[in-house]
């Protein structure tokens, strides 16, 4: 039952991120601005999920993976940015490439972190 919570949950994951690549960035030719977007934000949400949502309340397993690795691992691609990053390596855009991959890599654990602040702030004011 748990892989039919996931495939739903990634088909919606999935939808969302083709969605943004084609409503708010109409994939550069220069620089795969929708890729990384929905990389940071799913390295966000994912961040603020675990802390906020999976240790604070009892959540079943097959919820758990449905939304980690269902909605937010099919909404974010790291198979995307590599093909995008060989393109811009092939393209001559060498520059384009490292700043890709330095924002991916760096952003992507600053989100992450921002994710898990924010949640402990909040239990640090709720103690308060």
């Amino acid at each position: 039952m748990a892989y039919l919570w996931i495939g739903f949950a990634g088909f919606l994951g999935a939808i969302l991120r083709y969605s943004i690549s084609l409503f708010l960035f109409h994939e550069s030719a220069v620089f795969p601005f929708a890729t990384l977007s929905v990389n940071l934000i799913g390295s966000f949400l994912l961040a603020w999920f675990i802390t906020a949502i999976v240790k604070r309340f009892s959540i079943p397993d097959h919820l758990k993976a449905a939304i980690g690795t269902g909605f937010i691992g099919s909404f974010t691609t790291f198979s995307t940015l590599s093909v995008e990053t060989v393109t811009l390596i092939q393209n001559q855009d060498l520059f384009l490439a490292f700043v890709y991959v330095f924002i991916s890599i760096v952003g992507g654990l600053m989100m992450s972190r921002l994710g898990y602040r924010l949640v402990e702030e909040k239990q640090t004011d709720e103690h308060a």
